[in-house]
């Protein structure tokens, strides 16, 4: 499916960390110290992950949220200027940065602390506005790691503009209704399902989607890792498988999700295409270490873009 929109407005109203990220042959117990094999330090936080993946496949992408006063903050606004994504609705505030420290076992899987540091304090209204400030929006993704009263007052500011609003609970927590109401998508993994519906659901059963699907009022899009996803059209389930790679690290694979189907979905090219997008971005970054370091150059990601558009 051809293109509408080669580089779609996003904006993403959400968290911006330094990942502090230890590879290790396996996790301490309690109380052991063991020896890792390598340490990165990286640019993180779920919400400029999201936003650098869409930037790389050419939207335009402005990234609203704020930063403490610390050395993390100007290395994170240089990082940002980099990556093309527009740091102008990006707040000082006093205190600390964000940080995410991340342990990474020899198999690839990863354990996170977050600490949100500046990201507890964006403001609510200044969001909104910020939102209201992007001629042309087609996106705007949040996700829970700044507080859900921010995330919904983007979003209906959002929803005035006629843009699609995209929720990632992630981490995941109880959401408010109200915040429900104004997502046009809602995208957890399989951890994360079960938590925000307050049982377990079995993927593998097509009634269980459906009727959950059918309690919310977004669409329900499932992220299965190296299954692929699963998103609820209508009346019907549609499973869309990944290609099989192998893994290195998946730190940050999630996002690399969330900020492709974006950017897909801004572009015009349909729901099933821009999940396809989105597997096919999470699926190559998982062959490289680190978390936006992981995530396909400018040049790769259009010829990712390329294929799955043209295929």
């Amino acid at each position: 499916m051809p293109l509408q929109n080669d580089s779609p407005v996003i904006a993403v109203v959400g968290s911006l960390n330094i990942d502090l990220i230890a590879y290790t042959e396996r996790v301490p117990d309690a109380g052991e110290t063991i020896i890792g094999t390598d340490f990165r330090m990286g640019f993180g936080g779920k919400g400029a992950n999201q936003a650098v993946m869409a930037a790389r496949l050419g939207g335009r992408v402005s990234m609203v949220g704020a930063l403490g006063d610390d050395v993390y903050a100007g290395m994170t606004f240089d990082n940002l200027d980099r990556q093309g994504v527009d740091a102008a609705h990006v707040a000082r505030v006093p205190g600390s940065s964000g940080v995410a420290p991340i342990w990474v076992e020899a198999g690839g899987q990863n354990r996170i602390i977050v600490v949100p540091g500046a990201n507890d304090r964006v403001d609510p209204d200044a969001a909104a506005d910020a939102v209201r400030s992007m001629a042309g929006v087609r996106a705007v993704i949040g996700q829970l790691e700044i507080p859900q009263r921010v995330t919904l007052a983007a979003f209906r500011a959002a929803r005035d503009l006629g843009a699609a609003t995209i929720l990632n609970p992630a981490p995941a927590a109880s959401l408010d209704p109200a915040l429900l109401a104004v997502s046009d998508w809602l995208i957890p993994n399989e951890t994360e399902l079960g938590l925000i519906a307050g049982e377990r659901i079995d993927l593998d059963d097509d009634a269980a989607l459906l009727r959950y699907a059918g309690s919310i009022a977004p669409r329900l899009l499932v992220t299965l890792g190296e299954r692929g996803a699963a998103v609820v059209r209508d009346d019907l389930v549609d499973r869309i498988p990944a290609d099989r790679v192998t893994p290195v690290d998946t730190t940050g694979a999630g996002d690399a999700f969330v900020g492709a189907f974006a950017f897909g979905l801004a572009a015009g090219l349909g729901d099933v295409v821009a999940v396809r997008l989105g597997i096919a971005s999470a699926s190559d970054s998982v062959t490289r270490h680190g978390t936006q370091s992981s995530y396909a150059s400018p040049d790769q990601a259009r010829e990712l873009l390329g294929r799955i558009a043209g295929g």
